[in-house]
């Protein structure tokens, strides 16, 4: 580290900030990992003040040679931080300087850290958010295949974690899938909102430079160029659209943490967990634990405390540029970067977990999972639905108190024809509904899944 008297606004203070302050508002600890976008940013800036007669090409060359030192400096670890450096933009300019002596300093001309900083972020939201979206669309694979591989078993479904009706293995996988194919079409329309250049926003009204902006938000690649500059380096709405998405994530990725929890108890038994999967116990010896699982439910409350933490710094922020915004990268940072192990933990997880069909259909055939079906038997024939769920109802009453089979009940009181809807593997067959979880709707679904994946492939660019 070196001297750090020398900032970026040392000309209007008579000292050099106190080290409480340096150490209470740098970010360079976390937003050193911009140092690529803003490389790429002050390329483009610093081809537009070309374009603008701003610079000449001697120095237009000087400088984006010492960025590119910078760059190699940079992805080698040999750049050397100094105390003076608030942040990576600081840093990366103050080393540019050291590199192109007077060109150098020309190469913050007509911008601000405002506007630069809202650069840097935007475009790496547009590299991890895509990121992301393809692990997902990734962990939809993995429980398609998973799906294929197991398209006749059933299990019970389940209402208030008791049981309901049997539904297909691979209808019940690909209802994650289909969660999951929301939380990518959130990802990319986020994309798109924020596919949009702040630099040349200044910072906050412009500058009495001859920039062009548009022409630099076409050369980094941006889709669009802001309109009102006040809005350009004080909105952080993609964010907090980002955080949301990601604490959607965060949840469906929960709620299939909550089941593997119960799925491989041996109390259910429906999965086992490859070793490379699961951990043990430093002090039971028997113990095989789903961590990733629970720690998949357990960080869904950071996730979601992260997108509320930015809400509520935003809430109360005039126009335009707070030093608050300062908070925006760390929740954001930490949610990409636990959204992208927990997806891969557990498409691993999935992908080579052992399902037990004998245990899944046991349960699914529990006598009582019927009893819809009758009802609906007696539908058909004419009875109103209400007068048909008191009736089994009453029926299920019996057999729960009494110990006797509900199949001989259903005999009895209302036929062969009845009774045989409680046999082992008929109420999975009997879902035939559109969208239902039998095996005729399975494959229309299955068609429209597939597509789906087709058409997320094609806008992911895989």
């Amino acid at each position: 580290m070196t001297d750090s008297s020398h900032t970026l606004w040392h000309g209007r203070f008579a000292g050099g900030p106190s080290e409480a302050l340096m150490a209470y508002t740098a970010s360079l600890p976390f937003d050193q990992r911009l140092w690529p976008q803003d490389v790429a940013g002050s390329k483009a800036h610093v081809r537009g003040l070309l374009r603008a007669g701003l610079l000449t090409e001697s120095e237009t060359h000087k400088i984006i040679a010492a960025l590119d030192q910078v760059a190699d400096e940079m992805s080698s670890g040999t750049f050397i931080f100094a105390d003076s450096d608030e942040d990576i933009h600081t840093a990366v300019e103050r080393r540019v300087t050291e590199i192109a002596g007077d060109a150098g300093a020309k190469m913050h001309t007509s911008r601000s850290r405002n506007d630069q900083v809202a650069t840097d972020l935007r475009l790496w939201c547009k590299t991890a958010l895509l990121e992301i979206a393809r692990a997902v669309h990734g962990l939809q694979e993995v429980l398609l295949a998973q799906a294929l591989a197991h398209r006749s078993v059933y299990l019970p479904g389940y209402t208030h974690l008791q049981r309901a009706q049997p539904v297909l293995l691979a209808h019940h996988l690909l209802a994650h899938g289909w969660a999951l194919g929301r939380d990518v079409d959130r990802l990319l329309d986020t994309l798109v909102r924020l596919d949009v250049s702040p630099l040349g926003a200044g910072a906050l009204a412009g500058t009495s430079l001859g920039i062009d902006p548009a022409a630099t938000a076409a050369d980094l690649g941006f889709a669009s160029v802001f309109h009102n500059s006040l809005d350009a380096v004080g909105d952080r709405d993609f964010v907090a659209e980002a955080l949301f998405d990601l604490s959607v994530i965060g949840v469906h990725l929960s709620r299939i943490g909550e089941e593997w929890v119960l799925w491989t108890s041996e109390e259910f038994g429906f999965a086992s967990l490859d070793d490379a999967y699961a951990t043990g116990s430093s002090m039971l010896p028997q113990k095989k634990n789903p961590d990733i699982a629970e720690l998949a439910r357990g960080k869904a409350g950071r996730l979601i405390g992260n997108l509320v933490g930015l809400l509520t710094t935003l809430k109360g922020l005039p126009l335009a540029y707070n030093r608050d915004l300062q908070e925006d990268k760390e929740p954001l940072f930490d949610s990409v970067d636990q959204v992208a192990l927990a997806v891969t933990a557990i498409s691993g997880m999935i992908a080579t977990a052992r399902f037990h069909a004998d245990r899944m259909q046991s349960a699914a055939d529990a006598e009582v999972t019927s009893a819809t079906d009758i009802a609906e038997w007696l539908v058909r024939g004419g009875t109103p639905f209400r007068q048909a769920h008191a009736i089994v109802g009453a029926l299920v009453r019996a057999h729960l108190a009494e110990g006797t089979s509900l199949r001989s009940l259903v005999n009895a009181e209302l036929g062969s024809e009845a009774a045989a809807l409680v046999a082992p593997g008929v109420g999975v067959a009997l879902r035939s509904s559109p969208g239902g979880a039998g095996p005729g709707p399975f494959e229309a679904q299955l068609r429209s899944f597939t597509e789906l994946l087709t058409t997320q492939r094609q806008r992911l660019g895989l």
